[in-house]
């Protein structure tokens, strides 16, 4: 291992938490054995269960499955843990998420089979279908189908009570996050689904991972505290998901019914954070980890608030700073822009993270025009790494180096963090100044100050290094339907007989290819505007009717 290794795991050790580090040795050596006892019996409904968010259907057949837009065929025992599909591919499998997809009744029959035959054909305790996570996400999906008026035949029930008590010794304290927060969800509808003594003890660990865990997480805005707009919308799902629970069995969640009502509070909030960080497109900005189709869209969810009684903001303010979260939306005229003046993530919990700092998107009406470039993938490899680079964002590298030392698939070393951010309007012109310290790791110890100015019809991104440095170069990624006519240092960019023109002000333009992934398993090829430094200042305009 090279000192610049020993460095990136030094930077990012120090972040951790000691829960972190105990908490890992102890997932590693202790392994519970299956408890196989009778399952609870059944718990009496007191309430109503609403029909949750839905997601698109995955079930193609009762042996087909599409996941990441990816079709594959689960045939044999082998093809549950199968050696020649990506992880995450197979863990998307043992989610079971398509029980509670759109149409989900019209597949009943397919579920009740694919639910019987995981029984028979996945030993408990054995393979990715036992790790933590997606146990609890398939403990909660095998519930909301039965609440909305399945049967789950004594087998069923029986493997739901195993795998509760295998979940409730494998909780991921290591990793905490939304990992964690699943894992209490999982415990708290088992709990509520059972009843009993031991059901009360699922009931009681969960709330009180979740009492610790709501504040934590949910920031005095609403956002996720880890700054991924796809992350927070599973989150707001999750809290959406509990709360229907709470009302679905009142009696079980009696003792908590003071912190059920007053997740009410940060339920508002959660889902006003939702509507400003997504474009008029309806869909989500891509800062972070951030895909669409991996959580139900924001608008399946805002639908589902409602169905629970809840208000959804609308969103018609010009401006909207998310203090908390770090980020700002600008709207006006044609244009809305979302803006990244954010930490990376919590210090301890920065995997979701890229090194994105001052990145920015703009729609012109519902057209993305200038983007981040999304997540394809996880795991290890180039793509990974790419992007989530500062060179996927359209922000500015300095020194061909990461904004934020992010390596390894999930991990972040030395991280930026915003400074100097101003916002102000001024007779329709609205300005948004920021900086960030993340490259002053760097010998010269460089910073990146950014200014955007805003008005009707116009945009001026104007970019400066303070600081001593070899090189510098600002990145303006566009959304594949744009088509870009360059000459020299202008051009125009079109879509759909609306039409942008664009000009370099300062610095050395040349177009590059790119791609965009606006979903896993998806990526489109698109063009990128690279502006070269000139005495450490660049500046681009872009204008329309």
């Amino acid at each position: 291992m090279n000192l610049h290794r020993v460095g990136l795991y030094l930077h990012t050790l120090r972040y951790l938490r000691p829960v972190q580090l105990w908490g890992r040795i102890r997932f590693w050596i202790t392994h519970p054995a299956p408890d196989l006892r009778p399952a609870p019996p059944a718990r009496r409904i007191g309430g109503v269960w609403h029909v949750a968010a839905a997601r698109q259907s995955s079930m193609l057949s009762p042996v087909r499955f599409r996941f990441l837009n990816d079709e594959r065929t689960v045939e044999t025992v082998e093809d549950w843990d199968s050696r020649e599909v990506p992880k995450l591919w197979t863990y998307n499998l043992h989610y079971f998420d398509d029980l509670n997809a759109r149409n989900a009744q019209q597949r009943v029959g397919w579920h009740r089979a694919i639910m019987h035959r995981w029984i028979a054909e996945v030993p408990p305790g054995s393979g990715p279908g036992w790790e933590p996570y997606p146990l609890s996400l398939r403990i909660v999906n095998w519930l909301k189908w039965a609440l909305r008026g399945n049967i789950l035949d004594d087998g069923t029930r029986h493997s739901l009570a195993v795998q509760v008590r295998y979940l409730s010794g494998r909780l991921e304290h290591h990793l905490l996050g939304n990992h964690l927060f699943a894992n209490a969800k999982a415990l708290v509808f088992a709990g509520c689904y059972f009843d009993g003594d031991e059901a009360s003890v699922w009931i009681r660990t969960g709330m009180a991972i979740l009492v610790e865990q709501v504040p934590e997480q949910i920031l005095a805005d609403g956002g996720h505290f880890e700054r991924s707009t796809m992350y927070h919308a599973l989150a707001y799902e999750d809290l959406l998901d509990l709360s229907n629970l709470g009302a679905t069995f009142p009696q079980a969640m009696l003792p908590w019914v003071s912190t059920v009502l007053g997740w009410q509070v940060p339920l508002a909030r959660m889902g006003r954070w939702l509507a400003v960080m997504c474009h008029p497109d309806g869909e989500i900005s891509f800062f972070n980890d951030a895909a669409t189709g991996i959580a139900p869209s924001p608008s399946d969810l805002f639908a589902y608030a409602r169905r629970l009684g809840r208000t959804v903001s609308v969103i018609d303010e010009d401006i909207v700073c998310l203090d908390a979260s770090g980020y700002v939306r600008l709207r006006q005229g044609r244009a809305t822009m979302l803006i990244d003046v954010a930490p990376l993530g919590p210090d301890y919990l920065p995997a979701h993270g890229h090194a994105d700092t001052l990145s920015f998107e703009l729609s012109l009406d519902e057209q993305r025009v200038i983007v981040n470039s999304g997540t394809s993938r996880y795991g290890l490899g180039p793509e990974r790494e790419w992007e989530r680079s500062t060179a996927a964002h359209s922000t500015v590298e300095i020194d061909g180096q990461n904004s934020s030392e992010v390596w390894s698939g999930f991990r972040v070393a030395r991280r930026a963090r915003p400074l100097d951010v101003f916002v102000r309007e001024v007779g329709g012109v609205i300005t948004v100044e920021a900086a960030h310290d993340g490259y002053m790791r760097l010998p010269g110890r460089p910073v990146h100050r950014r200014v955007w100015v805003l008005e009707c019809g116009r945009l001026t991104i104007s970019d400066e290094i303070v600081g001593r440095h070899s090189s510098a170069v600002a990145r303006f990624h566009f959304h594949p339907l744009v088509t870009i006519q360059p000459a020299d240092d202008q051009g125009r960019l079109s879509w759909n007989n609306f039409a942008v023109e664009y000009s370099v002000d300062i610095g050395k333009a040349r177009l590059k290819k790119a791609h965009y992934a606006p979903a896993f398993g998806m990526r489109f090829d698109n063009r990128c505007l690279e502006l070269q430094e000139t005495d450490g200042r660049m500046a681009f305009t872009l204008k329309w009717q």
